[in-house]
């Protein structure tokens, strides 16, 4: 099967879709398919490239990108009318690469049309990929991780302030839009049932058209051969972003440090200055909170590994990747009961403490009696490795995903024909 798998911005390591894009080409092209994928900045590193994977690049003008993001393009960059409408909608506050790099690769893909089967699409949700089916003649499959609403909404209640909460609502604004296109898919393709039954309420979709594949964990992904650091938590999340619920996580940690000795580790990248930063030196707890970045997948799964307990304390997650990569390296959990996380890790008290989301003295209390009970966290380890292997293996994403492809193409030449 020859698979063109789109992605307006694909950044590896960090975020679900590079991590995706990634996984998802590897083991199609493991089953014999081979996949272009197409991608925005920042681009993807991809596996098994050249040998059934290959990356086209569709660049935009890469206006969120260090060293300069929201900076003006030099004129001897602009290359047409579309550079020009991502450029006026981001000075106007928009986020507009979903629809700009759906013109962009729709132009690319009109010129090749006989190269491909089917097109799948990363959640760009954009106007002009409407386009494929009954101009190009391809059937669309469509990923849509969760609905972009719910990080809307959970920025609007944390923005203070009317100029702040304008900001957030033209931000957002491509969300209308990606409502408007995901009701008209023919198939849609979601990581959780969680997810499944948000797009059905926020995106209109009936439910007839939405399939759940769970995503994957590496291979790689393996518990610790040695100790872990005692006092060691780890969190992975973009710090800043209010959907991820590291606030919370910060306030609980500054209350147990005042009677442990404990170090919070994050794999993230704060803003300089921003909330984050300002949170953490407001709870005077700078010494004791260290960030990391731009680490290697062998390098991440050795911090998983060596932390004595994770927390994921999201107020919302499609699926959660972290969550299911700290499983697999036997990394003892407390999370949140969040969005599609209790589906990730099952009942509570099997994998993880479930905690409600926000709560933050619930929070501590989970924690500081997880890091008290020994015999609870090797259980925890034990059940959280062996619900990986169980359920969340990119070869079986790649399977199911096979099967979804060649329903779709059928189902499209049939009604072809009609």
């Amino acid at each position: 099967m020859r698979i063109a798998l789109l992605s307006y911005r694909s950044k590896p390591h960090v975020g679900g879709q590079g991590v995706y894009i990634r996984h998802l080409s590897r083991e199609l092209a493991k089953l014999g398919h081979t996949v272009e994928v197409f991608s925005g900045q920042p681009y993807p590193e991809l596996d098994l490239e050249g040998e059934g994977v290959t990356l086209t690049k569709v660049p935009s003008l890469g206006l969120y990108e260090e060293p300069d993001p929201f900076g003006n393009p030099r004129l001897s960059e602009i290359r047409d009318l579309v550079d020009v409408e991502e450029w006026a909608r981001m000075r106007t506050g928009a986020f507009p690469e979903p629809l700009t790099f759906a013109k962009r690769v729709l132009k690319v893909l009109k010129e090749r049309t006989d190269d491909f089967d089917i097109v799948h699409d990363n959640q760009t949700l954009a106007f002009p990929l409407l386009r494929i089916e009954p101009d190009l003649g391809l059937p669309l499959v469509t990923t849509i991780h969760h609905p972009i609403s719910f990080d809307r909404r959970i920025e609007l209640e944390s923005a203070e302030g009317w100029k702040k909460k304008f900001g957030v609502w033209r931000w957002y604004s491509f969300v209308k839009m990606q409502a408007k296109v995901a009701s008209q898919l023919r198939h849609v393709i979601t990581p959780s049932d969680n997810s499944k039954r948000d797009i059905l309420t926020d995106f209109g979709v009936p439910t007839d058209r939405v399939q759940t594949v769970h995503l994957g964990v590496p291979e790689e992904f393996v518990p610790p051969t040695g100790p872990r650091v005692q006092g060691r938590i780890l969190a992975m999340a973009s710090a800043d972003a209010p959907l991820k619920g590291i606030a919370f996580l910060l306030e609980a940690f500054a209350k147990l440090r005042t009677e442990r000795d404990l170090e919070l580790v994050l794999v993230s990248k704060p803003k300089k200055d921003g909330p984050t930063e300002q949170l953490i030196e407001k709870l005077a707890i700078k010494d004791h909170v260290r960030f990391v970045n731009g680490i290697s997948d062998a390098e991440l799964v050795e911090l998983m590994g060596s932390a004595e307990i994770a927390c994921v304390p999201s107020l919302y997650e499609g699926f959660s990747l972290p969550t299911a990569e700290l499983m697999a390296c036997g990394t003892p959990l407390v999370v949140s009961r969040a969005g599609a996380i209790p589906e990730v890790v099952g009942p509570d008290d099997l994998c993880a403490t479930l905690v409600t989301p926000g709560d933050t003295e619930e929070l501590e209390q989970a924690i500081a009696a997880l890091l008290d009970d020994p015999e609870r966290r090797a259980r925890y380890s034990a059940a959280g490795r062996a619900r990986v292997e169980e359920h969340f293996s990119w070869h079986a994403v790649a399977e199911r995903m096979t099967a979804l492809y060649q329903q779709s193409i059928d189902e499209f030449h049939t009604d072809e024909r009609k």
